[in-house]
């Protein structure tokens, strides 16, 4: 496996009953990378990260994450990367500067050091203003920064976002991937989902899964053509389409 790879699977699969969710998934994310994971509805999108982030044991097959496997090591994988979905668990009745606090200490940051680092973090993600605002009062795009802020309070070197900007305006969803950006730069790998086309285009490389399979894998423009469509927008809907069995 390639030193700069950040995300390693080989023949990943997973079965539920008679269904294989995930099926032979190959896929390598590099170190630094913004990697979007595409796909309709039931293609094995979230059943690939449950077992990427070791919550999850794969049916059989391999994968690594930070260099760790995570079937023999999965505890290990889960203090080395970050996660946060559309639904992560703020607590509405805690501040943000309290909620920051209790995920930092959740990653075995005290004292000083968990000072210092919340300190970072207000200022990285523009949280100054509202550090002493009760979380559920906050509107989406805030959430969402503090959400990223509790994800990443223990430095992981991989991100994983599961549809993050579902449910925001797009003024916040713009400023949301600035900060992927910022982070990407500093050597952290990102592995992201959308249903957002526009989001996709901005990822550096995209996979796309139909039926737990991989069908797709390169740049915005490369599945372009792979897919004879003018846009990844269209290659979406042809997949669903195909998915769903519709004719074209």
């Amino acid at each position: 496996m390639s030193e700069t790879a950040a995300i390693h699977t080989e023949a990943l699969r997973k079965v539920f009953g008679h269904l294989a969710a995930v099926d032979g998934l190959d896929l390598t994310v590099h170190r630094g990378e913004v990697f979007g994971l595409l796909g309709p509805n039931g293609s094995g999108k979230t059943t690939t990260i449950r077992m990427l982030t070791g919550l999850m044991a794969p049916t059989s097959g391999r994968a690594t994450v930070d260099g760790v496997d995570v079937t023999v090591a999965p505890e290990q994988v889960r203090r080395r990367i970050g996660y946060m979905s559309q639904r992560f668990g703020l607590y509405d009745d805690l501040t943000v500067e309290e909620n920051m606090r209790f995920y930092a200490s959740v990653y075995g940051l005290r004292g000083a050091p968990r000072a210092r680092r919340l300190e970072e973090l207000v200022t990285e993600l523009g949280l100054g203003g509202r550090i002493h605002q009760m979380a559920g009062t906050l509107s989406g795009g805030w959430k969402q920064r503090l959400a990223l802020a509790c994800a990443t309070a223990h430095r992981p070197q991989v991100l994983f976002l599961d549809e993050p900007t579902a449910g925001v305006d797009p003024a916040a969803r713009r400023q949301f991937w600035e900060l992927i950006y910022d982070f990407a730069q500093r050597g952290i790998t990102i592995l992201v989902t959308t249903h957002y086309m526009d989001e996709a285009e901005r990822c550096h490389r995209l996979a796309f899964l139909s039926r737990g399979h991989l069908i797709a894998v390169g740049t915005a423009e490369e599945v372009r053509q792979q897919f004879d469509q003018p846009s990844i927008e269209d290659v979406f809907i042809e997949l669903q389409r195909r998915d769903e069995g519709v004719s074209v």
